[in-house]
């Protein structure tokens, strides 16, 4: 059943909800791992999807070495956007139906990586918030208020779209509604006001003070 949904705002995650470079995230997190000589039991138990770099780094490294570990994973996932991101079914078409003023990405990316994967899938954000302008990344709903915040948005009145489950806690952490894409993850993993295929699923329009969207599973 479709859902219709009246918003000042949409924020959307980026890696498995606008576009997917899931291979290239997995090669980089392999290198690195191999790199700083973690063991693949260890490697293999943590979830690298959704969150910030720097938070699976500090499940696996002592504190003195995250700084240096962190760049060199950036540096490597930077270095492999050049025919690694594409756009996943409906980016293209909902985003240029969307007032630039009205929406933003929300990624746990640093901001060099998520700029250059947003540039080589040819998404020109109005606003967009990476790992580097907050202090505490998704699960905690801090991303997704600044976003709100930025776009002068109440947040009640702003809907999230994600494909991980950190993600889609954060937004109802933040009392937003959320709308989950099963693109990554099974959907009885998802938990949010209704869960997508794609973005193919939801089409929006412009309103007085806002958009509106209609959400199909």
């Amino acid at each position: 059943m479709t859902m219709r949904i009246d918003a000042e705002a949409l924020l959307f995650d980026n890696d498995g909800t606008l576009v997917s470079s899931l291979e290239s995230v997995h090669r980089c997190w392999t290198r690195w791992a191999e790199e700083y000589g973690i063991a693949a039991e260890d490697f293999a138990r943590v979830e690298l999807h959704g969150r910030p770099a720097v938070d699976i780094i500090a499940e696996l490294l002592p504190a003195d070495r995250i700084p240096g570990a962190l760049a060199r994973i950036e540096r490597l996932e930077v270095e492999d956007v050049p025919g690694g991101v594409e756009l996943l079914p409906g980016t293209k078409e909902l985003l240029a139906s969307l007032p630039a003023d009205r929406w933003a990405v929300v990624t746990s990316a640093t901001r060099p990586l998520a700029e250059a994967r947003l540039r080589e899938a040819g998404i020109d954000a109005p606003v967009v918030i990476a790992a580097d302008d907050i202090t505490r990344g998704k699960p905690d709903p801090e991303p997704y208020l600044l976003a709100a915040a930025r776009l002068g948005a109440d947040p009640a009145r702003c809907v999230v779209f994600e494909d991980a489950p950190a993600g889609l806690a954060a937004g109802r952490a933040a009392g937003m509604r959320t709308v989950a894409l099963a693109t990554t993850h099974d959907r009885g993993d998802l938990v949010a006001d209704v869960v997508v295929t794609d973005l193919s699923r939801v089409t929006a329009r412009a309103t007085a003070d806002g958009v509106e969207i209609d959400a199909a599973p």
